[in-house]
């Protein structure tokens, strides 16, 4: 069963982001093969970073401490000395923090004669888009470097939440973004703006200049994913998505699966 939203299901993104993430890469992949063989391979590849549990990122944990031990006080002389006599303390075990390993999947298009990389197509997790994180951190650092290479790079954010990744120039309005920007063109890049109620539009995936560019169906890969996962037997409509939808967006999301739902019991 197709999901109820026209393009991309908002109740993704705070549900089933992991699995969908690692599927529509998958099922990216898949789409993009037949187009480009046999001069090109394309491979889905895995980075793997650890993040701190903290939520504040300035909370800084000591190395070493130096506390006041209970019963003792200290002369002006700075002597210790014994004011009373304190019982025995049984220790309580507690678990430490421990970092979150994180895993994030893209594709690579890679020349099959030299495996040179060409281009790379990202899907932006919510690490990614939260301000401070180690995620976003090293993102950004890998991004800058793709945008000093010749390498191409496709950009997909498919979430609503977060903080938008830098541009020089605003982006234009729209609750998902897709950015294609051409290894020979340096800092330009084409931007793709579409809102919750737009199906997700095809966009041209470059190669080498002067090749021909494949069509990457942004909507057909979404329609695939969401099939072959089954997230119709999963997904809870009956939350509030998050990020909170506008006013207009809410009565319109309400009545579409209203809708979807009669439609179902006929």
């Amino acid at each position: 069963m197709p999901s109820f939203f026209p393009g991309m299901d908002p109740f993704i993104e705070m549900q089933e982001w992991s699995d969908f993430h690692a599927t529509y890469m998958t099922v990216i992949r898949e789409l993009l093969a037949p187009q480009v063989r046999p001069r090109y391979v394309v491979r889905v590849e895995r980075r793997v970073y650890l993040e701190e549990p903290f939520e504040e990122p300035d909370q800084i944990v000591p190395d070493v401490a130096i506390l006041a031990r209970p019963g003792f006080s200290r002369s002006s002389s700075g002597t210790a000395l014994l004011t009373e006599p304190s019982a025995a303390i049984a220790p309580v075990e507690c678990l430490l923090p421990e970092a979150e390993e994180h895993h994030e999947y893209y594709l690579v298009l890679r020349d099959r004669e030299t495996l040179r990389i060409v281009t790379l197509i990202e899907l932006l997790s919510p690490t990614n888009k939260r301000a401070g994180s180690e995620g976003r951190e090293q993102y950004l650092e890998k991004r800058e470097e793709i945008l000093q290479s010749r390498t191409n790079l496709v950009e997909l954010d498919l979430l609503r939440g977060g903080q938008r990744l830098p541009m020089q120039a605003a982006l234009p309005p729209g609750d998902y973004y897709a950015l294609v920007r051409r290894g020979w063109r340096r800092r330009r890049a084409a931007v793709y703006a579409w809102t919750l109620r737009q199906s997700m539009p095809p966009i041209p995936v470059p190669l080498q200049k002067e090749e021909p560019e494949p069509t990457l169906d942004l909507q057909a890969a979404f329609n695939l994913t969401f099939d072959r996962a089954a997230y119709q037997d999963s997904l809870d409509y009956s939350q509030a998505i998050q990020p909170p939808a506008g006013a207009e967006d809410a009565d319109w999301i309400r009545e579409l699966l209203t809708a979807s739902r009669d439609r179902l019991r006929r």
